[in-house]
């Protein structure tokens, strides 16, 4: 009889947990990593997609909260956002063999090159705009998205997972609220948070969403009420604040209770977006070696940016104009730090192996500054890199950044020209000249490395090239040097502030 009983129940459990993967919507997303076993680290994209046309169907939320989010209408509508964006993406990195995660979060307003774009370049959030279709005439969706953090930053994404507004809040209603404690009163007109007390307090599901949506903020300091101003990048160090309260309330409520636990399945997975190849076993196994980590411990990092203090004018499509703060630039070899850091041992570093005489190389002044094409050729040449030739393209935008296009299954050999340069510089897969391996479109604000030192920028008019920035200017100077190392003392955001520097944020309240 108890045989029969553990048999009974098992298959219950097997039926339930089959129900409920069943309930999971599932995506098409080409161009995933597989990892090569069970045991193999892998990363996952998590999204946090905008799109109010999603949330039509439930008619009481979407009516209740589009005075703040807006409206799923047609385009110029009052009020209206279409299309989808990524406002949150997260890379989410396991590794089984030590069980231990880590998360690194990449800014909305990230300047990117798109795949497929043919130079184009746009904020990673686009990436994933089905409302940019008709005028761009890129496959927008998902799949643009992963090909974008894979080709752009060098990051294989396994898996792919979705949420949207109304499941997050959802799941925080599901919980019963969660407790934040406030060190002063918060406003956004915007989201439409309002928190007029201080101390610990109790957030129902709508306030949580008005809070992680908070990036025009603003804090009442002694009497005072200032603006917050740092946008996304003050959002994203918020949202890490509230993910491990979150994920703490879910350990401690639904992971030993059955019916909470089972009522937040049933508030997450009828919206839950994955990948079609995010199988049950694959869930299985994640939830098996990953069960028992404590969401504090795990180490939430941020992607360094420059923040852009002008206006952006795209000078190859003069209607992509952004304005000032709207674009943030990636930053070298900051971000490739937090990238390896974040990966851990699984980074790639198979491109430090390779020797700078096999890799082929070509330079086109982006800039329209003269002599950078030939001055960035001659660092290279003194690094050791074959260069076959030189040229110009129309510059991408005022400022912009330097781009290290490669042609596919030239990933190892882009990352060994970038890990050469310093400020303002990503990769991209794209043609490239003069049938060379790898083509660096060069920019505003950037330094070659001399051969002496490698990967640290140099002064020396031989071997370092750069423009200056705002200005527009640049030669193989000292003057690169200086600019980028301004750039990193003045205007680079790490997310490694002190508590004392933003001391309006929420806290976790005391046990």
């Amino acid at each position: 009889m108890v045989v029969a009983l553990c048999v009974v129940i098992a298959g219950g459990g097997l039926a339930y947990i089959a129900y409920r993967y069943h309930q999971v919507r599932k995506v098409s997303v080409a161009g995933l990593d597989t990892p090569n076993t069970s045991v193999s680290s892998e990363n996952i994209l998590l999204v946090g997609d905008n799109s109010r046309c999603a949330l039509q169907k439930y008619k009481s939320f979407y009516q209740k909260n589009a005075s703040h989010f807006g409206t799923c209408a047609s385009s110029g509508a009052p009020n209206s956002v279409g299309g989808a964006r990524s406002d949150v993406v997260m890379v989410l990195h396991l590794d089984p063999a030590t069980h231990t995660a880590a998360l690194l979060s990449l800014p909305r307003d990230l300047w990117l090159p798109m795949p497929g774009g043919n130079g184009l370049e746009l904020r990673v959030d686009d990436a994933l705009n089905s409302a940019e279709t008709p005028y761009l005439h890129l496959p927008f969706g998902p799949t643009l998205l992963v090909k974008t953090v894979e080709q752009d930053l060098g990051i294989p994404i396994a898996h792919y997972i979705e949420v949207n507004f109304y499941t997050f809040e959802q799941v925080v209603n599901t919980l019963g609220g969660v407790n934040l404690s406030f060190p002063t009163e918060l406003k956004d007109h915007y989201s439409g948070l309002r928190i007029t007390k201080t101390g610990c307090q109790h957030l129902d599901g709508a306030q949580a969403l008005q809070l992680v949506r908070a990036r025009h903020l603003y804090y009442l300091d002694h009497g005072v009420w200032k603006y917050d101003g740092t946008g996304d990048l003050g959002r994203i160090k918020r949202t890490h604040i509230f993910m491990r309260v979150l994920a703490s309330e879910i350990q401690k409520r639904a992971l030993g209770n059955p019916l909470t636990a089972n009522a937040l399945l049933g508030s997450i997975l009828p919206d839950l977006k994955v990948d079609q190849s995010f199988s049950l076993a694959d869930m299985l196994h994640l939830v098996l070696d990953f069960h028992h980590v404590s969401a504090a411990t795990v180490p939430a990092n941020t992607l360094p940016v420059v923040i852009d203090a002008a206006a952006y004018h795209d000078l190859s499509n003069p209607s992509n104009y952004q304005s000032p703060g709207q674009v943030v630039f990636p930053f070298q070899p900051q971000d490739q730090s937090i990238i390896d850091q974040t990966l851990g041992s699984s980074a790639s570093t198979s491109w430090k192996n390779l020797p700078a005489s096999s890799i082929s190389v070509s330079v086109l002044n982006g800039t329209g500054q003269s002599g950078q094409a030939s001055a960035t050729s001659a660092a290279l040449k003194a690094l050791g890199f074959d260069v076959t030739g030189t040229g110009s393209t129309t510059p991408g935008g005022n400022p912009t950044e330097t781009v290290v296009r490669y042609a596919p299954g030239h990933i190892q050999e882009a990352e060994k020209v970038l890990s050469e340069i310093s400020g303002e510089a990503v990769m991209g897969q794209g043609g490239t000249t003069n049938g060379a391996d790898v083509t660096v479109v060069t920019g505003t604000a950037f330094t070659v490395a001399s051969p002496s030192s490698s990967t640290t920028p140099t002064s020396s008019s031989s071997s370092s090239t750069s423009g200056t920035g705002a200005s527009g200017s640049g030669n193989a100077s000292a003057t690169g040097s200086s600019t980028v190392s301004q750039l990193a003392a003045n205007d680079l955001w790490t997310a490694h502030h002190s508590r004392s520097e933003f001391w309006w944020d929420p806290t976790a309240c005391p046990s």
